[in-house]
């Protein structure tokens, strides 16, 4: 290097950048070099080889998404993973149960290797994994095989983090405490936390809650379905109970378990998912869900700010699936180079799960750094085919 060659490849400069842990703020200069963030500091853009304005944009680290669904080709609800997420803004995902012990070595060789952005999955604990959503794969609970599970956890660290069952009526029919049982002996022999899909269950869901431990999750927090987490608009005693207890809720939009008319009374009385998931799949992608960043905004409209949500796309899913230990989740000097820009987007019509629309500003990703290289991002598929296309050539 000359004595007057630039210090930095790159310096995202002038936006507002979030502390990933606590969602405090304050506008600076992030600077790149390589594949690792070099400093976070007003005024450095003078020494950059390319400087890029970020005055009234969101700097955060890579976001995570800790809910969704990506085996495509081979489930019918496998989303691709690149361009349902990486495009726009995540850099790093976690498959939740569409894969069991019979497909995952499909799942590894087709979707996880060769994808770009980092996968991880919460590994169904029937060994058919998520194939068709028309027929439960628990219907017959012999598919529950704990040594079959347990075998590809302890084989695929790298990969597997969790377990997962869907405890709806479709799919685990009468069965659902003896199932859950074993599910929760499986977590614990893996040492794994286990979530836990909820909606239409076949009991009421503090019967569910109280066989949980410390460390699970509750997906779909927000389910307008019968036996969620309210009753009479008020959110249930056991539920913060079971929070208390160290039980984890997360809010997983989905094609049909996020109700604006649950999210926005319990975000009201101050109920908040620990995470913010998408439950982004192939039935969903194209709405009403369409992606992170447009769950983030409808919560945002419902009432959270942002310094709440950033921690909760971003620390807390890396947390949760063990992807902090490789830096995601964070933005820190020495760190890996994991950015998305996010701007204030035009006021939208926003669906949710249910039926309901609400009119709110949407968030848009305008650059994605993965490992300090630039990824380019795509229009969002709300939009119409004549401004998607406008948006796709000016980006």
């Amino acid at each position: 290097m000359t004595e007057n060659a630039p210090r930095y490849d790159l310096v995202l400069a002038g936006g507002e950048v979030f502390d990933s842990a606590t969602g405090a703020s304050q506008v600076a200069d992030v600077a790149v070099t390589g594949d690792r963030i070099a400093r976070i500091a007003p005024g450095l853009a003078a020494d950059a080889r390319e400087v890029v304005d970020c005055a009234g944009r969101y700097v955060l680290p890579g976001l995570v998404e800790g809910h969704t669904h990506i085996f495509a080709e081979v489930s019918k609800v496998g989303a691709p993973p690149d361009e349902a997420h990486l495009h726009r803004g995540v850099v790093a995902a976690c498959d939740a149960g569409t894969v069991g012990a019979s497909t995952f070595a499909a799942f590894e060789r087709y979707v996880a290797v060769p994808a770009k952005l980092r996968l991880v999955n919460f590994l169904n604990v029937s060994v058919l994994g998520l194939i068709d959503f028309r027929f439960g794969e628990l219907i017959n609970p012999d598919t529950l095989v704990i040594e079959d599970a347990l075998a590809v956890a302890a084989d695929n660290p790298h990969r597997v983090r969790g377990f997962k069952i869907r405890l709806s009526e479709d799919v685990v029919g009468h069965n659902w405490r003896p199932l859950l049982k074993r599910s929760l002996e499986l977590s614990a022999d893996a040492d794994l936390p286990l979530m836990i899909h909820i909606g239409e269950t076949p009991e009421p869901l503090p019967a569910v809650l109280e066989m949980l431990r410390p460390g699970d999750v509750v997906a779909h927090c927000y389910t307008g379905k019968p036996y969620g987490i309210m009753a009479d608009g008020t959110v249930l005693p056991e539920v913060y109970a079971a929070r208390e207890r160290g039980v984890l809720f997360e809010s997983a939009h989905g094609k049909s378990n996020l109700s604006f008319t649950v999210a926005e009374p319990a975000i009201a009385q101050g109920f908040y998912p620990d995470v913010i998931t998408s439950d982004t799949s192939a039935r969903n992608w194209r709405g009403p869900v369409f992606d992170l960043v447009t769950s983030m905004a409808k919560l945002r409209a419902l009432g959270m700010t942002m310094e709440q949500i950033v921690p909760r796309v971003t620390s807390a899913p890396a947390r949760l699936t063990g992807l902090d230990a490789e830096g995601y989740g964070s933005l820190v000097e020495g760190g890996p180079a994991h950015v998305t820009v996010l701007a204030d987007a035009d006021e939208a019509v926003l669906p949710d799960a249910a039926g309901n629309q609400i009119t709110a500003p949407r968030l848009e990703p305008e650059l994605v750094l993965l490992a300090g290289e630039r990824v380019p991002t795509v229009p969002w598929r709300g939009l119409p085919t004549d401004q998607a296309g406008a948006a796709g050539r000016a980006g």
